[in-house]
């Protein structure tokens, strides 16, 4: 009988974004073998249709459910709220999904006003909608479309003059309206928490699911008896359709059993 529990957990997002909430369940669980698919040829999703999204997400399934992935973890707050609904019926394999944290900052906000930094295709989803109505109807959201930041931080200019200018824009309004929670709705956006952190001080809690995430695959690992307790070292594949060159800076490791690989998909 083939066993299962050595089979690598499947990770996807529409770039190099998701590799922060790689980070958290290589940290969590470091036994387990990963297989990380960055589809950076097709980023943003946020800017993308529906069906385009459903699409791409699919596609991205398939190609880590052909390198016998036990679980999938769509890493990609887009990709979930559009997608994940679709893939959870068609493929029999525990999928994880990642959405803004926005009940977390909903608990802390002592000004009741709270922020969200996403993704057009994430604002604009049902199910972002239907998780925005359970939180208590006080609470002011102040919703903003990172538009422009994806592509700066795919294209190698995460700390360029651009991106502090582009921040600035989105964040300052934010201070302004005495919000002091602020959700990162996109997983390339954890990148950007020390620029943030230079213009909000301690006046804003940043808050992001990555952590939520890791503890969320452990336990659906233990629920369907999938944790790898084998003592080899782990093995961390990655692969880009695009130059890898940025998602090398961002996965700075000696790790000899950690490859990453240019291959289209």
């Amino acid at each position: 009988m083939v066993n299962n529990n050595k089979f690598p957990i499947g990770i996807f997002d529409s770039g190099v974004g998701g590799t922060s909430i790689w980070k958290e369940i290589n940290t969590l669980l470091p036994q387990e073998n990963t297989i990380y698919l960055s589809d950076s040829k097709n980023a943003p999703y946020g800017e993308k249709s529906k069906q385009d999204i459903i699409n791409l997400s699919i596609k991205n399934t398939e190609f880590l459910l052909a390198q016998n992935c036990k679980i999938i973890i769509v890493a990609c707050n887009t990709a979930t709220t559009n997608a994940i609904k679709v893939l959870r019926k068609k493929y029999n394999i525990p999928f994880i999904g990642i959405e803004p944290a926005i009940k977390t900052a909903a608990l802390h906000t002592k000004t009741n006003k709270i922020g969200i930094l996403a993704t057009k295709g994430t604002l604009n989803s049902e199910l972002f909608e239907k998780t925005a109505h359970t939180i208590n109807q006080k609470i002011i959201r102040k919703e903003i479309i990172g538009k422009g930041l994806v592509e700066l931080i795919e294209g190698g200019k995460l700390h360029s003059k651009e991106m502090t200018s582009l921040l600035s824009t989105y964040i300052n309004p934010l201070i302004e309206d005495n919000v002091d929670c602020l959700v990162l709705g996109c997983t390339h956006y954890p990148y950007l928490i020390p620029q943030i952190r230079k213009l909000v001080g301690n006046k804003i809690q940043i808050i992001d699911s990555g952590e939520a995430v890791a503890k969320q695959t452990k336990n659906i690992l233990e629920k369907h008896k999938l944790i790898n307790s084998c003592k080899e070292k782990s093995f961390h594949q990655f692969f880009i359709n695009k130059e890898k060159n940025v998602l090398e800076i961002l996965m700075t490791s000696k790790d000899e059993n950690l490859k990453i690989t240019e291959k289209e998909f």
